[in-house]
């Protein structure tokens, strides 16, 4: 074949791959691979030598692997990923991290993981709302008193009403346990804070 008949065989061939299909990245692939669960996929992206895309972002959402098995209460992901060096820690899109996305959707069994794993169970989202605010404001005494186990603090505000965790359960009559189990946590001592003096 000549190299004039070539060209035009090769930018055919172009023209038929989907564009998209010719520009997924490696990150692409490996948080496509989580969203679907397929596992052989994602443990072959990770065994590749050199392999550092185990905190890579979505582009669109800002998630990251752990934050799509979180929401979807997948424990063995969670674990793996974990295992191989997952930031817990870390906000997508929305400033949501992956123990506030487990208990919005009521994964209260992924929690003692997350936390093994340690995610900072105080650590707000955007508007300053943590784990514990949005467990109370889900009425989830389960996953309010796993949280204040593992050293959420019952009057750390959010950023919006400036109200807590205790502050919310005191206002919602509709869940006694719950006010009585956020009325009975304990005061966490604050550290002092340093600055310029007046």
């Amino acid at each position: 074949m000549s190299p004039r008949a070539f060209l035009p065989a090769m930018l055919l061939l172009a023209i038929a791959v989907p564009a998209g299909a010719q520009q997924q990245s490696e990150s692409y692939k490996f948080l496509q691979a989580v969203r679907d669960a397929k596992g052989n996929d994602v443990l072959a992206i990770l065994d590749r030598p050199g392999a550092n895309i185990i905190n890579t972002r979505d582009v669109g959402s800002g998630e990251t692997a752990l934050h799509i098995v979180a929401r979807r209460g997948d424990e063995v992901y969670l674990r793996y990923l974990l295992q191989k060096g997952a930031d817990p820690n870390v906000r997508d899109g929305r400033g949501d991290t992956p123990l506030l996305l487990a208990v919005t959707a009521g994964h209260a069994g992924l929690i003692p993981v997350l936390v093994a794993g340690r995610a900072n169970v105080n650590l707000g989202n955007g508007g300053g709302e943590t784990p514990l605010i949005r467990a109370v404001q889900r009425r989830d005494v389960t996953t309010a008193r796993l949280l204040l186990t593992a050293g959420a603090d019952p009057d750390q505000t959010d950023n919006v009403a400036g109200m807590s965790a205790r502050d919310y359960a005191r206002r919602d009559a509709r869940n006694p346990a719950l006010a009585k189990l956020l009325a009975e946590a304990p005061k966490r001592a604050r550290g002092a804070m340093s600055g310029p003096k007046l």
